[in-house]
C-alpha cells in the first residue's frame, strides 16, 4: 500500500510538472513605463529598455501564476539624457550600485472579467517591499508564425521614498520638484515557451 501511494504521488507530481506552462516576455512588444509629477504641474514618464519576464502557471486562466522580472537600472530612459544620466547616480536608483530592479509575485488571482490582482516583492536600490498592481488580461493568439502570444496591462503604485530613491527639491510654493508617487504603467506581451 506505502508503495503505492508514493507512486501515486510521483504521478501526480509528474501531472504537475507537464502540465506547467513557461512565458517568456517579448521584449520588441512590451513597454516597462512609469510616470512622476514634475514640478507638480506635469507628468515625466519613462521606461527601462532591457528587462527579462518569466510567467509560470499551470491553469489557462492563469490564476496560479508566478511572476518574476528584473530591469537593469541602466537601461533607463525618459528621452534626455542628462536627466537619464541623473537616474543612474546615487540620487535615485545607483545603477552602478545597485544594477537590478527585481519583482517576484506572490499571488495572482482574478477579481473580475479579464482582471486581476498580481502582489509581490519589488526590491530597488536592496529595499525589498510588497507591491500590489492591477492586470488586465488582453486574450491570448497564435501569430503567423505558429507562436502563442499573450497579452497584459498593468498599473500600479508606489511610494520611491520607501526603496530609498528620496532626492527632490522644495519649491517656494510648498511643492517639490519629483512626486514621491510614481504610477507603473506597462503593456506587456508574453510568448508561451516551445
Amino acid at each position: 500500500m506505502k508503495k503505492l501511494l508514493v507512486s501515486a504521488a510521483m504521478i501526480a507530481l509528474g501531472l504537475n510538472l507537464q502540465a506547467q506552462t513557461v512565458w517568456n516576455i517579448d521584449k520588441g512588444h512590451s513597454k516597462i513605463g512609469f510616470t512622476v509629477t514634475h514640478l507638480m504641474i506635469s507628468d515625466v514618464e519613462g521606461n527601462f529598455k532591457d528587462f527579462t519576464a518569466k510567467m509560470t502557471s499551470t491553469k489557462d486562466d492563469f490564476t496560479d501564476s508566478q511572476v518574476d522580472f528584473t530591469a537593469k537600472v541602466a537601461s533607463v530612459n525618459t528621452d534626455d539624457e542628462k536627466r537619464d544620466g541623473h537616474l543612474k547616480g546615487d540620487d535615485f536608483f545607483n545603477a552602478e550600485k545597485y544594477p537590478d530592479i527585481t519583482f517576484k509575485s506572490t499571488s495572482f488571482k482574478k477579481v473580475g472579467d479579464k482582471k486581476y490582482k498580481m502582489t509581490g516583492n519589488l526590491t530597488m536600490r536592496d529595499k525589498t517591499k510588497p507591491v500590489a498592481f492591477d492586470v488586465t488580461y488582453i486574450g491570448t493568439v497564435k501569430d503567423p508564425w505558429g507562436n502563442t502570444k499573450a497579452g497584459f496591462k498593468l498599473n500600479g503604485k508606489i511610494n520611491r521614498k520607501d526603496f530609498g530613491v528620496s532626492w527632490s527639491a522644495a519649491m517656494d510654493n510648498g511643492g517639490v520638484v519629483v512626486s514621491d508617487e510614481v504610477q507603473i504603467i506597462s503593456s506587456i506581451e508574453m510568448a508561451q515557451q516551445k
